[in-house]
C-alpha cells in the first residue's frame, strides 16, 4: 500500500518534468497508476470480501505515537475502486478535452488520486487528517488553474477556506476522540468505542468537518462556485473523489459512534434537509454543470443520512448509492464536458436538439440520468429501494413516517431534475448551436460510455454489488425483520409503492416545469443564498481585520518591538518568577578568557545603542556575534563557533550591501525621554528574563541528560563528531524542517524584492535587465573578464578581482573539505554551504551579476530545490528497504589500493543541506543583493525607513 501511494507521487513528478517529451501520451502514462491500483485491489478483493483485512504500518516516531497505519477492508476497497477507476477514466478522457498545459493537470490529477487513496486507506485519525488537508491543497490548485480569472481565484479560495476551517474543527474532534479512546487507530476506536461527554463533543466536531467536506447545508456554497474548474476536474473531485471524503468518514465511524447521542439527529437532520433543498435548487439552474452540482449536493445529503443511520439496511443502501453516484454523476459531468467542448456553451436556453446531432452521447447520458433517477434495472434503482426500505422499516417508529416522506419528496425532485437535464441538453428541435456542433471522437465518448454502462451492469449483476455492500453492512446488526437482501424484485410491497409514487410525482413535476420557458424556471421560489451568506461573512471578517489593524498597527517598529518584548517578559515571566528559588548557581567561568570575551560582547552591545553611523552600528553588532563565537570556542563547541562565525560574516556582508542604499547616519529622531526610558526598561527586563530562563531551564532537568547517550551512539552513525551526528542522524527531521523553512523564507524575500512578474513581462528585454538585475550568462564571446562593461572603472579593483579569482577555487575546496569532514571534525553541510556562499559573494562584489553568472552556470532555484529533494529522498528511502525514515547506515567498502573505506549514508543528507544553503545564498544575491549593489546617485539618498 505504501508503495502504491508513493508511486502516485513519483509518477506525478516524472510527468511534470517530462511533460514536453511525453506530449499527448501524458494522459495514458498517468492513467497507468490508477489502473494498477484497480488491478491490485481486484486481486485482493476475494479475501477482503470474506472478512480478511490487509494492514501496513510505518513507525515514524513510535515513542511519540507517530505511526502511519494503513488498512484495506471492504469499505476502503470500495472507495479505492471508485477513486482509482473513475480517476483512470477521467485521465483518458482528458486526452481529448484538455488543449493546453496537459502536464500540469495530469500531474495534479494523479497526485490527487494518490492523496485520496491514502485517505481511504488510513487507519490513524491523524494520518487521515494529513491526507484530508492534502486533498484540499491539491483541489485548490486544480480549481484555481493558473489564476487567470477572478472567478477561478475566488472559487478556489472559497473552497480552501470552508473545507480547511471544517478540517481544523474536525482535527480538534480527532484529538478529543483519540484521547478518550486512548488510541488514534480508527479500527480500534470502532471496535471498542469510548463513551462520555468528551466523545459527545468530539462527534459534533468531527461531523462538522465531514459536512464541510461533503458540501452539506449551510456549508455547501463552495461546491457550486467550484464549477468554474475544468469539467474533468469537476467529474473527478466533485462527483467521485473529494466530496466523497466526508461521506466516507461518516461511514467509517458510524459502526462505533452511531449510538452516541448527537450522531443520528445530526446526520439525519442535516443530510435529508440537504437532499430536499439542494434538489429543489437544481431545478432552478440554467447551467448544466450547476444543475449537476446542486444534484450532487442533494445526493451527498442522502448518502450522509444513509451511511450515518447506523443500521444494516441503511448501510447497504448507502454503499450501493455511493457506487451508483460515482458512476452516473461522473458520466453526466463528462457528458456536459463534451457538450461544452463541441458547442461552446452549457446554457440550457441555448442548447436544443443536440440529441439528434449526437445520438451516442445522448444514449449514454440517458442511461446515466436513468440511474440517477432510480429507474430499474439500474444500480440507482437498487439503492433507492434499499433506502426506502431502511427508513420505512427501520429506526424509531415515531420517525419512520417523516423519514420515508422526506425520501419520497427527495426522490421525486431527483427524477424531475434528471429529466430537466436531459431535456435541456438533448431535447427539443435542432438549434443553431446543435447544427454546427461536431460529433465527438469515439475515444472522447468511451470513458462516458464505460461509466454509464457500469450503472447497468452493477444493477443487473446485483449479486456482485450485494457482495461488496454487505461486506461492510455486516458490521451493523440486522433489522427487526431480518437481514435485508439486495434484489431487483421483492414483490408488491409498500416500498415498491413508495418508489413508484416518487417516480410519478417527479414526472408530474417535470411535466409542469416543461410548460414553462427555461428562463421562468430560474424564477421558481428560491432559498436563502449560501453564497451571499459566505460573502457577507468574509466581508465582515475583512472589516474587523481593518479595524483591528488600524488600532494596533501604528507604523512604528520600536512600538511593535516594545509590545512583543513586554509580552514575552510578562506572560512566561510570572511562571518563571515562581521558579526563582530553584535557579541554578553556575560557575563564573571555565577559562580566564571568558570574562574578557564577555566584557567585549557587553561593550560592543552598549556601543551599538550609542552609535550614530549605520556602518559603525553594523560593525559593532558583528563584534557582538564574533565575541559570542569566541565564547563558544572557549566552551569547547568548535562546531557552534564555526557556524556562528560564518553566519555573522554572511550577515555582515548582506547588511553592508543593504546600507549602500540608505543614508550613512541614523536619523536624529524626536523620541521623548519617557519613551526612551520605557524602551530601556523593556530591554533590561528582557535581558534579565533570558538570564533567569537559562538558569531555570538548566536546573529544571530531572531525567538524565540525553547527551551521554548521543555520544555513546555516535559510533553507530559512523561519526566522531557528535554534533554533526545529531544534525544529520539523531535529529535529522529537525534539520529537514529547518532547511525547508530556510528555502521558503528565501522565496518570500525574493517575492518582496522583485516586482510582480506580469509587469516585468510587459517590459522590453533590455529594460528588464536594468530594472531586475540578476545573475546572467549572456556575456559576448571573447570577453575575458565577465562584466567588464557593467561597472565604471572607479568601482572596480583589478587587484581585488585577481586575488578573488585566485582564492575562489580554494574557498570552494575548503567548503567541500568541511562538508565531507563534518562527520568526524568540525564542519558539516550548513557550515560548508556558508563558506561556499561567501565565495560567491566575493565573486559578486568584484565582478557584479555577470561574474556571479560566470561562477555558477545553474539557476539558484535548481540548486536549492535539488538540495531539498536530495535530503527528502534520503530520508524517505529507508522505509522502502525495511528501515525507519531518516535512518542512516554505515557502508563499508574495500576497494583495491585504498584499503577499508567507510561511508555513512547520512552524508548524502548533509550534501542536500549544503546545496540548499548555497542555492539560497545565490537566490538572495541574484534577487536582492545584486539590485542593492548599486549605490544611489549623489544627492539622491533616500531617508525612507531611516527611523532607527
Amino acid at each position: 500500500m505504501l508503495f502504491l501511494l508513493a508511486a502516485h507521487a513519483v509518477v506525478a513528478v516524472a510527468i511534470w518534468w517530462g511533460r514536453r517529451r511525453l506530449g499527448g501520451a501524458v494522459w495514458a502514462v498517468a492513467a497507468l497508476v490508477p489502473l494498477a491500483v484497480v488491478v491490485w485491489a481486484g486481486a485482493l478483493a476475494g479475501g477482503v470480501l470474506d472478512g480478511e483485512v490487509h494492514t501496513e504500518s510505518l513507525a515514524w516516531a513510535p515513542s511519540l505515537g507517530l505511526t502511519v497505519d494503513l488498512r484495506l477492508d471492504a469499505l476502503s476497497l470500495l472507495m479505492l475502486w471508485i477513486v482509482a477507476g473513475v480517476g483512470a477514466l477521467v485521465l483518458l478522457y482528458c486526452r481529448y478535452y484538455v488543449e493546453r498545459d496537459a502536464g500540469r493537470l495530469a500531474a495534479l490529477l494523479l497526485l490527487f488520486a494518490g492523496v485520496m487513496a491514502g485517505l481511504v486507506l488510513s487507519d490513524n485519525l491523524f494520518v487521515l487528517y494529513v491526507f484530508w488537508e492534502l486533498t484540499t491543497v491539491v483541489s485548490f490548485l486544480l480549481v484555481a488553474g493558473h489564476g487567470e480569472s477572478a472567478a477561478e481565484r475566488r472559487a478556489a479560495r472559497q473552497a480552501l477556506l470552508v473545507t480547511t476551517a471544517g478540517g481544523l474543527v474536525m482535527l480538534l474532534g480527532f484529538v478529543l476522540l483519540a484521547r478518550a479512546a486512548g488510541t488514534p487507530r480508527i479500527s480500534a476506536i470502532v471496535a471498542d468505542p469510548p463513551h462520555g461527554g468528551t466523545v459527545t463533543a468530539a462527534v459534533v466536531l468531527v461531523l462538522i468537518g465531514a459536512f464541510a467536506k461533503s458540501a452539506q447545508l449551510p456549508l455547501h456554497g463552495w461546491l457550486p462556485a467550484a464549477m468554474v474548474a475544468p469539467t474533468p476536474v469537476s467529474a473527478y473531485l466533485h462527483a467521485a473523489a473529494m466530496v466523497k471524503a466526508g461521506v466516507y468518514l461518516v461511514a467509517r465511524l458510524a459502526p462505533g459512534l452511531a449510538e452516541v447521542a448527537p450522531w443520528r439527529p445530526m446526520v439525519l437532520g442535516v443530510g435529508l434537509t440537504t437532499m430536499v433543498l439542494a434538489a429543489w435548487r437544481a431545478l432552478r439552474a440554467l447551467d448544466l454543470k450547476l444543475l449537476l452540482a446542486y444534484g450532487t449536493i442533494s445526493e451527498l445529503g442522502l448518502l450522509t443520512a444513509l451511511l450515518g443511520a447506523g443500521t444494516r439496511t441503511a448501510a447497504i443502501a448507502g454503499t450501493v448509492l455511493l457506487t451508483a453516484h460515482a458512476a452516473f454523476k461522473s458520466a453526466l459531468f463528462l457528458s456536459v464536458g463534451i457538450v461544452d467542448h463541441q458547442t461552446g456553451t452549457r446554457d440550457v436556453r441555448e442548447l436544443s436538439g443536440l440529441g439528434r446531432r449526437m445520438p451516442m452521447l445522448c444514449a449514454v447520458a440517458v442511461l446515466a440520468a436513468a440511474s440517477m433517477a432510480g429507474l430499474p434495472p439500474l444500480v440507482g434503482y437498487l439503492g433507492h429501494e434499499a433506502a426506502v426500505e431502511a427508513f420505512w422499516h427501520g429506526g424509531e417508529p415515531a420517525a419512520r413516517g417523516w423519514l420515508a416522506a422526506t425520501l419520497v419528496v427527495g426522490f421525486a425532485l431527483t427524477v424531475a431534475y434528471s429529466a430537466r437535464f436531459l431535456r435541456g441538453a438533448f431535447g427539443g428541435p435542432p438549434a443553431e448551436v446543435a447544427e454546427r456542433a461536431e460529433r465527438p471522437e469515439p475515444g472522447f465518448l468511451a470513458p462516458v460510455a464505460v461509466l454509464s454502462g457500469a450503472g447497468l451492469v452493477l444493477g443487473v449483476w446485483y449479486p456482485g454489488t450485494a457482495a461488496v455492500a454487505e461486506a461492510y453492512a455486516d458490521l451493523f446488526p440486522p433489522g427487526p425483520d431480518g437481514p435485508y437482501e439486495l434484489a431487483l424484485w421483492h414483490g408488491f410491497t409498500a416500498v415498491l409503492g413508495l418508489s413508484a409514487l416518487a417516480l410519478l410525482l417527479g414526472g408530474l413535476l417535470h411535466a409542469w416545469l416543461r410548460r414553462l420557458p427555461y428562463g421562468s424556471a430560474g424564477r421558481l421560489p428560491g432559498l436563502p443564498d449560501a453564497q451571499r451568506l459566505y460573502d457577507r461573512a468574509v466581508a465582515g471578517v475583512d472589516r474587523v481585520a481593518v479595524a483591528v489593524t488600524g488600532r494596533t498597527q501604528v507604523g512604528s517598529l520600536p512600538v511593535y518591538l516594545t509590545v512583543l518584548l513586554a509580552t514575552v517578559v510578562l506572560v512566561p515571566g510570572v511562571a518563571l518568577a515562581a521558579a526563582a528559588p530553584r535557579l541554578g548557581s553556575p560557575s563564573a567561568w571555565w577559562s580566564p578568557v571568558e570574562p574578557v570575551l564577555g566584557v567585549l560582547v557587553l561593550a560592543s552591545a552598549a556601543s551599538v545603542v550609542a552609535a550614530r553611523h549605520r556602518l559603525t552600528g553594523v560593525l559593532l553588532a558583528g563584534a557582538v556575534g564574533y565575541g559570542v563565537a569566541g565564547i563558544f570556542l572557549v566552551r569547547g563547541a568548535p562546531d557552534l563557533a564555526l557556524t556562528q562565525l560564518l553566519v555573522e560574516t554572511m550577515t555582515l556582508v548582506v547588511v553592508v550591501l543593504v546600507l549602500r542604499r540608505m543614508p550613512s547616519r541614523f536619523s536624529p529622531g524626536r523620541t521623548r525621554t519617557r519613551a526612551r526610558l520605557l524602551r530601556a526598561a523593556a530591554a533590561c527586563a528582557v535581558g534579565v528574563f533570558v538570564i533567569c530562563f537559562a538558569l531555570a531551564a538548566s536546573s529544571a532537568r530531572r531525567a538524565p541528560a540525553v547527551s551521554g547517550e548521543q555520544v555513546r551512539r555516535a559510533e553507530e552513525a559512523g561519526a566522531d563528531n557528535v554534533v554533526n551526528a545529531i544534525l544529520v542522524d539523531f535529529r535529522a527531521l529537525d534539520t529537514l524542517g529547518e532547511i525547508s523553512v530556510l528555502l521558503v523564507a528565501a522565496v518570500g524575500v525574493v517575492s518582496l524584492v522583485r516586482v510582480p512578474g506580469r509587469g516585468r513581462a510587459r517590459m522590453p528585454a533590455e529594460a528588464r535587465r536594468e530594472a531586475f538585475p540578476t545573475a546572467h550568462w549572456d556575456e559576448p564571446a571573447g570577453t575575458w573578464l565577465p562584466g567588464a562593461r557593467e561597472r565604471p572603472g572607479g568601482e572596480r579593483s583589478v587587484l581585488l578581482e585577481v586575488v578573488t579569482r585566485l582564492l575562489f577555487p580554494s574557498i570552494l575546496v575548503l567548503s567541500l573539505f568541511l562538508l565531507f569532514s563534518g562527520h568526524y571534525d568540525p564542519g558539516g553541510g550548513f557550515a560548508a554551504g556558508l563558506v561556499a556562499g561567501q565565495a560567491f559573494v566575493l565573486r559578486y562584489l568584484v565582478g557584479g551579476r555577470a561574474d556571479l553568472g560566470a561562477a555558477v552556470r545553474v539557476h539558484s532555484g535548481v540548486v536549492a530545490g535539488s538540495g531539498l529533494l536530495l535530503a527528502s529522498g534520503v530520508g524517505l528511502f529507508p522505509p522502502f528497504v525495511g528501515g525507519a525514515p531518516l535512518e542512516s547506515t554505515v557502508l563499508t567498502f574495500r576497494p583495491p589500493l585504498l584499503g577499508t573505506v567507510k561511508f555513512a549514508t547520512s552524508l548524502l543528507f548533509d550534501v542536500g543541506v549544503y546545496l540548499v544553503v548555497v542555492g539560497v545564498t545565490l537566490k538572495l544575491l541574484s534577487a536582492a543583493g545584486v539590485s542593492l549593489g548599486r549605490a544611489p546617485a549623489p544627492g539622491k539618498e533616500t531617508t525612507k525607513g531611516a527611523a532607527g
